[in-house]
């Protein structure tokens, strides 16, 4: 398991090569040009610092760099490998930008990995992640829990189980021993979300007709939808929706989710967890429903322009485009976005008429926290390798 870990990693290097491949990975950066070329290559011992947007946690420099390629802004990162000793961070992706779309700095300094988002290579939109982590632990998230024999079964119990994005299983040495064996199953949202949805007059937005929404099935869902009606109570989140077919797909994808009531007015879906009882109340302006599951849902909404509602934040790039169709063929042709806004003549500020904006979210499985642990082995679903 030790050699696994230390054969893939990119932060683990003797003195000797570590001062080598400072010199190379220097050498490597001047190279480097427009932030428009595809640069796969990561940069060890080199730091961009600074001009830092975020950060988020990663086991490796590898899903680091897939989760700067899927962050709408991100051009570069610098992530902080295990064997990092100048304080107690490990694992931090940071996501960086530059108008220029390159660092201001480079400079070399141990235990940290810098390279570029692969938006320019054409990436997988979920891309594979089948190595492993011995010793290092995804807390939270968890949605389930169960025992298997090994880490490999742990795995393959993830990558069957639809909800399922990374786990953490516990070896047989761990201590306390009665929790040995435990496979814990653990949830991130597969599906793009759009982060702050409102009414406004002159922009139409959409989802791109590409992206991948739903797992595929056979067997068409049953869907059930009560117009003007709330289930109240029983909240575990809320996310913004543009249509109640979209809080219905939301609340598909989510592992606890039993039913959901959309607010219409403030495009608001709450997601609810009762599977003991479903109490209908009427109520204006209030559409609920039914999660579905393994089935094959119907995505028509996802092809319906939302005509006075803006997608806000998560800007990729604008191009001018005449009218909302382009816009949305501009987004179904580009790989990397979701989803868009865009501003007709109906708009107050004439300066930004005929702008198309393109937008994505995270998508692929991403912990909410990294940390080392002990005999536990942590990993992703191997269904994005088949």
């Amino acid at each position: 398991m030790r050699k696994l870990l230390n054969r893939h990693s990119h932060c683990g290097l003797t003195e000797k090569m570590e001062a080598y491949l400072i010199l190379i990975s220097v050498l490597s950066i001047s190279s480097l040009s427009s932030s428009q070329e595809c640069h796969r290559e990561l940069l060890e011992n080199v730091d961009f610092p600074g001009t830092d947007i975020k950060f988020v946690y990663s086991p490796d420099a590898q899903h680091c760099q897939h989760l700067c390629t899927q962050h709408p802004s991100c051009l570069f990162f610098t992530y902080i490998c295990a064997d990092w000793t100048s304080d107690n961070r490990h694992f931090y992706c940071y996501l960086k930008s530059t108008p220029s779309g390159q660092p201001k700095v480079q400079t070399p300094l141990l235990g940290v990995t810098s390279g570029y988002s692969l938006k320019p290579c054409g990436p997988d939109p979920q891309p594979c992640l089948s190595r492993v982590y011995p010793n290092v632990d995804f807390p939270g998230a968890d949605y389930r829990v169960l025992f298997t024999a090994d880490y490999e079964e742990c795995q393959r119990v993830c990558t069957e189980d639809p909800f399922c994005q990374f786990f953490t299983f516990v070896n047989d040495v761990f201590t306390p021993a009665k929790i040995r064996y435990k496979c814990h199953l653990k949830f991130s949202w597969p599906l793009p979300r759009t982060s702050n949805v409102n009414r406004k007059t002159g922009l139409v937005s959409g989802f791109s007709h590409s992206t991948k929404l739903t797992q595929y099935s056979d067997t068409a869902c049953s869907v059930k939808l009560f117009p003007s009606t709330d289930i109240p109570g029983s909240n575990i989140e809320s996310q913004s929706a543009g249509t109640p077919e979209h809080c219905l797909a939301l609340c598909s994808a989510h592992p606890r989710c039993t039913y959901f009531s959309f607010e219409s007015k403030a495009l608001t879906c709450h997601l609810k967890s009762n599977p003991n009882e479903l109490v209908l109340k009427a109520k204006e302006d209030v559409t609920s429903g039914i999660a579905t599951h393994f089935c094959q849902q119907n995505t028509d909404w996802a092809k319906t322009a939302l005509d006075g509602v803006n997608f806000h934040g998560s800007d990729m790039l604008f191009e001018l485009v005449d009218d909302e169709i382009i816009c949305q063929k501009t987004c179904s042709i580009d790989q990397n976005c979701q989803f868009y806004t865009y501003v007709n003549e109906n708009f107050e500020d004439s300066d930004i008429w005929r702008h198309c904006y393109l937008k994505r979210v995270t998508t692929m499985p991403a912990p909410p926290k990294v940390t080392k642990l002990a005999n536990v082995v942590s990993g992703f679903t191997k269904r994005n390798c088949i």
